[in-house]
């Protein structure tokens, strides 16, 4: 179907000026409201105001500009049904072939928040309008609600005159989804307030959860289960798995992402040079120092047979140090802000190793920003999803109580700060034997916190005597803190608040090791 006539009417306008030029340039009539009329017309392009095309100027304060059978006819009217071909004559209403139209910033709105009133003005009308309409009509219209979409929208005009079949019904999809995913902003929107000056509820009536297939995975978590991975609408502006780089090595697969994104999230939680080395979804290994070198090196130290087949993040660029550590043991993934030339060539041999890059994690910690969509973790299960906030929540030393006669020396506090942190990544029940910026031995995903600190005992290859050790949950009974003096740690970080609080202080007062409380739990299940 050839494209003689196009309607842009765009609030995003990436991308606006050089599109319309190759469409002008085709011999395109254009057609235009508001803004993105006055941006074409600025850049000296000829446009045709919808007002003017309709004869009814926009009222209401630019409420009602698009709403007019001479636009919907001209989209909605099917090519060659004489119906249709006789109403559009009668009426004189010419083909409308191409919508570019791109929505209000009702997000954007709510993100800043502003007030009801404001964000109510936000809400697009004429917009869903015309995609719905060019939409349904996707066998003779093509519509672009995408700026990523016009070169190839541009390139194929230029080489055909028209939009192939294929092309408008691929549009088609793109932007049903994207109306589907404004409507359902606004209504969690609403449903998030009793009324409109009520202050919103911290989880609303109706959750709008909208992603896009990025692609199919070869299976589930186990070959007899079938897997996708779908992204969100927009990239976070923190460090992310899902919108990484895979700069090389095999497709990633289900599995690969879950540990990844475990990885990610524990090497987020430092600011000095860190590696994180992850083994079914729980580090074995973590470890802070000088170069990403020693950190991988002593991170994987912690636990060698665990790290084989393993997942590594660490929050700064691999240069060719760093890469020949990684070189020497058999990982599935690496995860970093980026890889030198020389990092590239040493890790090019391995070539089933997947390396992906997140940018964002070398940038500071401060300078990450979540928006409220991205600060809650969803979980399904059948029949229904559960929803929470994401555990980013830390403490610092002024946060902890001290239970015990003995406070932590300087460096004990230090130690437990860090065990405080990886623990908060481990399966409950959680154990982190730690000391001089990195873990000594690591414990969970046992029935009883007891067990934990045994299998963490058992795996330690390093001297745990005057380590530092972190719970992710209170001790309900003193056997726990047995077995972690009998190993020789003398600090304890622990969120406190069992009713047995003073039976397991008074073991650790009878050892003499330091004991505090961070009035926080971390349980990870």
């Amino acid at each position: 179907m050839a494209v003689r006539r196009a309607l842009l009417s765009v609030s995003d306008k990436t991308g606006l000026v050089p599109f319309a030029r190759r469409l002008a340039a085709k011999g395109i009539d254009l057609l235009s409201t508001g803004g993105t009329q006055k941006a074409l017309a600025d850049a000296g392009l000829r446009v045709v105001p919808v007002g003017e095309y309709t004869a009814a100027p926009e009222i209401l304060g630019g409420r009602v500009k698009t709403l007019h059978p001479r636009v919907h006819g001209g989209i909605l009217y099917r090519r060659g049904l004489a119906s249709d071909e006789a109403d559009v004559k009668a009426r004189d209403i010419p083909p409308i072939d191409l919508v570019v139209v791109n929505l209000y910033p009702f997000r954007e709105a709510v993100a800043a928040g502003k007030p009801f009133p404001e964000v109510v003005e936000e809400i697009d009308i004429g917009g869903p309008a015309m995609v719905r309409s060019s939409a349904k009509n996707s066998a003779h219209v093509g519509v672009v609600v995408d700026p990523a979409d016009y070169e190839k929208v541009a390139g194929e005009i230029e080489a055909t005159g028209s939009l192939s079949e294929a092309t408008r019904f691929d549009l088609m999809k793109k932007a049903f989804a994207h109306t589907a995913a404004y409507d359902a902003a606004i209504a969690e929107y609403l449903s998030s307030r009793a009324g409109p000056e009520a202050q919103p509820a911290h989880f609303p009536g109706t959750l709008a959860a909208t992603w896009s297939k990025a692609q199919d995975l070869r299976y589930g978590e186990n070959p007899h289960q079938a897997g996708a991975f779908y992204r969100a609408p927009r990239e976070p502006e923190e460090p992310t798995v899902a919108f990484a780089r895979v700069l090389q090595g095999k497709e990633l697969s289900y599995n690969n992402l879950l540990d990844l994104e475990a990885a990610l999230a524990a090497v987020k939680e430092y600011d000095g040079t860190a590696c994180v080395v992850i083994k079914h979804n729980t580090p074995s290994g973590v470890a802070l120092a000088a170069t990403p070198a020693e950190a991988f090196a002593l991170a994987r130290d912690c636990d060698p047979v665990s790290a084989f087949g393993g997942i590594v993040a660490l929050n700064r660029p691999v240069d060719a140090a760093a890469a020949k550590e990684l070189a020497g043991l058999f990982l599935e993934c690496v995860i970093a802000p980026a890889y030198g030339p020389e990092a590239r060539e040493l890790l090019a041999a391995k070539r089933n190793l997947r390396l992906l890059t997140s940018p964002r994690l070398g940038e500071p910690r401060a300078t990450w920003r979540r928006r409220p969509e991205e600060a809650r973790e969803l979980r399904s299960i059948t029949g229904g999803v559960l929803v929470m906030d994401r555990d980013l929540g830390g403490v610092r030393r002024e946060d902890c109580k001290v239970m015990t006669k003995r406070a932590p020396t300087e460096r004990e506090w230090q130690d437990l700060l860090f065990a405080w942190k990886v623990v908060k990544h481990v399966k409950s029940n959680a154990i982190v034997f730690a000391a001089g910026d990195r873990t000594l031995a690591i414990g969970g995903g046992q029935t009883s916190r007891v067990e934990s600190v045994k299998i963490a005992r058992m795996k330690a290859r390093f001297p745990l005597a005057g380590s530092a050790v972190g719970s992710d949950a209170f001790f309900p009974f003193p056997d726990g803190v047995e077995e972690i003096i009998a190993a020789g740690a003398t600090a304890i970080v622990q969120p406190g608040g069992s009713v047995r609080d003073a039976e397991v202080v008074a073991v650790a007062d009878a050892a003499g090791i330091a004991m505090v409380a961070t009035g926080m739990r971390h349980f990870r299940h």
